[in-house]
């Protein structure tokens, strides 16, 4: 620690000490109790720093992540309810899906698709599938770019979901643009 640090350190303990008696001074017919206040904001502050310190394991096991491994393969863990979820970039705007190997094509939510610049007004659902919610319009369309780590495709073919459907889907059609897809020690592995 250089100078500056230890006058700092100096200063802090000045400051507790001079604080601390003057507590003691003030309290002093009352120390039982004082000093039981004193445990129970020592034990918050402990927490508090706890907390923060295990922070970046608490939001990695509760909302894991992708993230590119050695040799450009991406890594995705398995999330708290079994699915595998990864964000790929649709015409340069960052998009969260659920790989679903159920499914044929890219299945884009109505709010995503127009966060991707697709006019709602403009779709036609002239198409039908069948999902977990029972049959469904779908309207085709092409999305001009769709980039997944160093997989990346110009003018995709996708759908977008006429009916309810919380989360857009990644299928196979885009997966299988992957050379290998594992899944194993609670991640999927998509190598290009």
């Amino acid at each position: 620690m250089d100078t500056n640090s230890w006058m700092n350190l100096a200063y802090l303990v000045l400051l507790l000490v001079a604080v601390g008696g003057w507590m003691l001074v003030q309290n002093r017919d009352r120390l039982g109790k004082m000093a039981q206040q004193a445990a129970v904001w020592v034990l918050i502050f402990v927490g508090v720093i706890a907390g923060i310190g295990l922070w970046d394991d608490v939001r990695r096991t509760v909302t894991p992540t992708q993230s590119v491994v050695q040799g450009g393969s991406i890594a995705v863990p398995r999330a708290p309810d079994g699915h595998y979820y990864l964000t790929a970039e649709v015409n340069g705007t960052p998009i969260r899906f659920m790989v679903d190997t159920g499914a044929s094509d890219i299945v884009l939510t109505q709010k995503d698709a127009a966060h991707v610049g697709l006019d709602l007004d403009e779709l036609v659902y002239n198409r039908r599938a069948l999902s977990a919610n029972g049959e469904v319009g779908i309207a085709p369309v092409i999305l001009d770019a769709v980039a997944l780590g160093p997989v990346q495709g110009n003018n995709v073919r996708a759908v977008v979901n006429g009916g309810e459907m919380r989360q857009s889907l990644l299928g196979m059609r885009y997966l299988q643009q992957f050379s290998k897809i594992e899944i194993g020690d609670g991640a999927l592995l998509l190598t290009p």
